[in-house]
């Protein structure tokens, strides 16, 4: 967060008050595999090694965090080793073009198109529909930056007893869903045993993401959009949008939430 100079102007009351106040950074983050340039992220400048990991993880591009070998934080830059039986070269051939840059305003581009590669979603998760409730209302209560601001999305990822593992915040819903998904791959989290919940809309590469690396239930205080819940549909995904007030809509696979 910044602070900074504004002049507040009350309408009603026809004043004008010179004050100070609070906005969300944005700054560039360069991930490189080994020694080549993958990508440009601009985000939010904080979990930035987690991001890294979690985006290079839901894109694919690293297939689990035991491949990761070391990851070095550098000033605007993370540099992720993976381990020698990894073989980079090819894996990029696939993710043409690699080297990208990705604005905070959009998600990963066209790649959750190709959902009907994603493999099926294997969990036996159960989820009561009171704790999905509570959980998604928490992400207010703990998202200083949001509340400071006004200019953030928060993510979390919760056990199916309710127990925050992870938490984030950035100004792309992506990138918050990346952090969140970094730092629980970094910690050996067993993904298909917890649930997503996060504050943006629903969108093909939200979900995309999440059916990637195997989370059954992503929900959200915000909106389902169609390539989201087709997406949901294919891979055995629960889908939950507008959980607010007394309620929530599920778009899919309700059998994994319970009354």
């Amino acid at each position: 967060m910044l602070k900074v100079e504004i002049v507040k102007i009350d309408v009603s009351a026809k004043k004008a008050q010179k004050m100070t106040d609070y906005v969300a950074e944005e700054k560039p983050l360069q991930i490189f595999l080994n020694r080549t340039h993958y990508a440009t992220i601009f985000c939010s400048p904080s979990n930035l090694k987690e991001l890294a990991v979690g985006h290079v993880l839901t894109e694919g591009i690293v297939k689990s965090a035991d491949e990761v070998e070391q990851t070095r934080l550098k000033d605007d830059a993370c540099h992720i080793k993976l381990k020698s039986n990894v073989n980079l070269e090819k894996r990029l051939k696939l993710f043409q073009p690699f080297s990208r840059v990705i604005l905070s305003a959009c998600g990963s581009g066209a790649l959750y198109q190709f959902s009907g590669k994603l493999s099926k979603i294997k969990s036996d998760l159960h989820v009561e529909a009171q704790i999905i409730h509570n959980s998604v209302g928490r992400l207010n209560s703990v998202a200083e930056t949001f509340r400071k601001t006004g200019g953030v999305h928060a993510a979390a990822i919760y056990r199916s007893n309710g127990e925050l593992v992870a938490f984030a915040e950035d100004i792309g819903r992506h990138n918050a869903v990346d952090k969140v998904i970094g730092i629980c791959a970094l910690n050996k989290t067993d993904f298909s045993q917890c649930f997503l919940a996060l504050s943006g809309r629903l969108t093909g590469d939200i979900v995309f993401k999440s059916a990637r690396i195997g989370i059954p239930i992503v929900a959200s205080l915000a909106a389902a959009i169609d390539s989201g819940i087709a997406i949901a549909k294919d891979v055995g995904l629960t889908l939950i949008g507008f959980v607010r007030g007394k309620r929530m809509n599920v778009y899919s696979f309700p059998e994994r939430i319970l009354s």
